[in-house]
């Protein structure tokens, strides 16, 4: 077993919120395996009291030994918009500030106040983040706190899928494409590639054509098969009688989330002052051991360490002798960059100009008639393109031909108006 294997130990609790229902699945996580304690179904929550309803949910808790558990929650998919923004070069301390201050260009309520999550999914920055409306949040929250129901994460699919695919080991480095049928009668698709982090949408279309289009979106091989999304999640060990795998899949990532939330990290949209936590009593009494295990370590070896004290003050001496030379370095090296800083700075403002009208005339001979835009939006990195074409699914491959352009993608489902098909497409800037 690896680090990551060992470390994988907690019990959590998945809430899947439905049409009209609530699936539920506790699950105990350790390096061995995964047991799915128990799973039951609240028929017509909407409907009915929440006091109700929620005698129900705490019998189920209280029956399965997860009294203490709060719970991951699922929202519906139709009720969180979920967006990707890349922040190349961000420290994860200030990704939260980065996202506050684009939250607001990436849905479309206006003035409305929005709740937001995110995660971070990728080495190089990228962001996925799902965005609900605060009053439909607060809504459910007044629900499950009238039911009695603690909840220490309100998340979305994709986010819970995303984390719980890692509980034990990464997944493969070539991407991975899954799909499955929902309630409604739509496709649900889910789907991971070195182009794009994380894709995940409903389709009311067939299966196999949806997922032509989600591999085509992930620059995935056009014969990749998918698989069921229960297929790609860490399989239980155990499970009872009545887990049905397949019918259960987001309340069981959601549990994973739940129990292990540093493996299996998932974007909450609950602030922080408004999450649940789960009861640490559970482990006060192995906390005593190890604090008594750590007590005899450290007289066993505090003799050594009183004597590499003495060593380090010595050392530490000699130190502060050489400080003053060594701030002299530090002040030159400093200035000799600040000075490249300048120059490079200035360098790159005077190519910029060039570099953006380069960029246009680029997409004016790419996007020739009869292709027009309505819409287009050039940042430092990237652009948008908004418009119609008789056929929109080869431009991806169009734009990306260009030494300008990668990794584009459409930002929205192609959308079929008249003889034409609307497009909307984002691409990524190739460095000058």
């Amino acid at each position: 077993m690896d680090i990551r294997t060992l470390l994988a130990f907690g019990t959590g609790v998945g809430i899947e919120i439905r049409a009209e229902d609530l699936a539920i699945t506790l699950t105990h996580v350790r390096p061995t395996g995964v047991r799915v304690a128990a799973s039951a179904v609240i028929h017509n929550f909407r409907g009915r009291p929440a006091g109700e309803w929620g005698s129900e949910y705490l019998r189920f808790l209280r029956e399965n030994g997860g009294s203490h558990l709060a719970a991951t929650v699922i929202a519906p998919k139709r009720e969180v918009i979920v967006r990707q923004i890349a922040l190349p070069g961000v420290a994860n301390k200030d990704i939260a500030a980065a996202v506050g201050f684009q939250v607001e260009t990436l849905h479309p309520y206006g003035e409305e106040d929005v709740a937001f999550g995110w995660q971070r999914v990728s080495e190089n920055g990228t962001a996925l983040i799902g965005i609900m409306r605060r009053s439909a949040l607060d809504a459910y929250m007044e629900t499950f706190a009238e039911a009695g129901v603690a909840v220490a994460c309100f998340t979305f699919s994709a986010a819970a899928l995303h984390g719980a695919v890692r509980l034990f080991a990464e997944p493969p480095a070539a991407g991975l494409l899954a799909a499955a049928d929902t309630e409604s009668g739509e496709v649900e698709v889910y789907g991971e590639s070195p182009s794009r982090p994380v894709f995940s949408a409903l389709f009311d279309l067939p299966a196999d054509r949806a997922a032509s289009l989600a591999a085509a979106e992930l620059r995935l091989p056009p014969e990749t098969e998918p698989v069921r999304i229960d297929q790609i999640l860490p399989a239980p060990t155990r499970a009872a009688g009545d887990f049905d795998f397949s019918r259960s899949t987001m309340p069981y990532a959601a549990s994973l989330a739940g129990a292990c939330p540093r493996l299996a990290a998932a974007a909450n949209l609950l602030p922080e002052d408004k999450r649940s936590a789960n009861s640490r009593l559970l482990f006060l009494p192995s906390a005593i051991l190890a604090g008594l295990v750590l007590l005899v370590a450290g007289a066993v070896f505090g003799y050594s360490r009183i004597e590499e004290r003495h060593y380090i003050a010595m050392l530490e001496a000699e130190s502060a002798k050489l400080q003053p030379q060594v701030k002299k370095i530090a002040a030159l090296d400093k200035s000799i960059e600040q000075a490249r800083a300048r120059v490079s700075l200035l360098d790159e403002f005077r190519g910029r100009s060039k570099y953006d009208l380069d960029t246009l005339n680029e997409l004016t001979k790419l996007l020739a008639p009869p292709i027009w835009t309505s819409y287009t939006e050039l940042t430092r990195d990237a652009v948008i393109l908004s418009g119609e074409a008789e056929q929109a699914a080869p431009l991806l491959k169009l734009v990306d031909s260009s030494p300008f352009f990668k990794d584009s993608g459409f930002q929205i489902p192609i959308v079929k108006m008249g003889a034409n098909e609307n497009f909307r497409i984002r691409s990524l800037r190739r460095p000058r």
